[in-house]
């Protein structure tokens, strides 16, 4: 049986400094949640998608609508499907956004509208959302490049490899971990940070001119979970498993398959699922109770190596 969800009709919400505003009477029968993310081909997406479909349905009545761009360069594709979203007067809109900057106007807009947003795994340069579901990227950053330190004996040349360069997470994912080998590594060195959009092709073709470039090359640093594959193929491909290291970002099939052959130490593993689960609650919350919680979630990492990694099988 479907739930009844209703909003009293002089509810009074907290928004901003104290400011406080009235609900007007509604019912529904169904809540629509517009979930979109900044593809639909990495696993942690899919991740992401499947925790916030579950919390949805522990909760009933809450229908999601999963949206992502064929493509992660482009932001102007997010952009509309949150203008749609606006149209189609969805309850609550979910987002990961691939450009910090790019896809303010449209979320204020959003906002505007008086539709919770509720964004997920990567920063976006407004105040407005709701409420802010992720890693703390800046400090999984930085423990990867403490494995990584760990792991070449604190000397010798690294290597970037990055998603988008406009996302947060990877604005986060590169300071933090060059900010850590500045500080602490003087003998290590960052030789190029590249961009690879998560595709694992272009990841392996910049991955391969790198080590040619750079024949003492010890390490990489990939960003994501295509990154991270991408380049592991690379390595591979150059015979070089165990005498470049990898330190990679995120789970997926290929990166525990990577791990287990040796050509992956170590990845920095997030919780998608329970990502796409409290961006489903929060907006819930907010939507039937006035709850609006906290404004940034940590949901946590798990740096995965061999030796742990039944935790994320």
């Amino acid at each position: 049986m479907k739930k009844m969800f209703m909003v009293a009709s002089v509810l009074l919400l907290l928004v901003g400094c104290g400011e406080k505003k009235v609900v007007e009477d509604t019912k529904k029968e169904n809540m629509k949640m517009v979930l979109i993310t900044m593809d639909s081909l990495d696993e942690h997406w899919l991740s992401v998608k499947a925790g916030a479909e579950e919390k949805a349905k522990e909760l009933g009545g809450i229908d999601i609508i999963f949206r992502a761009p064929t493509g992660k360069v482009d932001p102007n594709e997010q952009t509309r499907m949150v203008e749609d979203a606006i149209t189609e007067q969805a309850d609550a809109i979910l987002l990961s956004p691939s450009d910090g900057a790019a896809l303010v106007p449209v979320v204020e807009r959003a906002i505007d509208a008086k539709i919770p947003v509720v964004i997920i795994d990567s920063g976006i340069d407004t105040e407005g959302y709701l409420s802010f579901m992720a890693t703390d990227n800046y400090a999984a950053a930085a423990t990867a490049a403490d494995k990584m330190a760990e792991l070449v004996g604190e000397t010798g040349k690294v290597a970037i490899i990055m998603a988008q360069p406009g996302a947060g997470t990877t604005i986060k994912r590169t300071a933090g971990f060059e900010d850590r080998i500045k500080e602490k590594y003087p003998k290590m060195s960052i030789v190029t940070i590249q961009y690879s959009n998560g595709d694992k092709s272009l990841a392996l073709n910049q991955a391969t001119d790198i080590m040619t470039a750079n024949p003492d090359l010890v390490g990489f640093y990939g960003g994501n979970e295509g990154s991270t594959v991408g380049v592991a193929r690379a390595i591979e491909e150059a015979g070089n498993v165990g005498k470049v290291k990898l330190v990679g970002f995120d789970k997926s099939a290929d990166i525990i398959k990577g791990i287990e052959s040796g050509v992956i130490q170590a990845s920095m593993v997030q919780n998608p699922e329970v990502m796409g689960a409290k961006a489903v609650e929060a907006a819930y919350k907010f939507i039937t109770a006035g709850i609006t919680g906290d404004k940034k979630i940590d949901t946590g990492v798990t740096v995965v190596t061999k030796e742990n990694l039944d935790k994320i099988k």
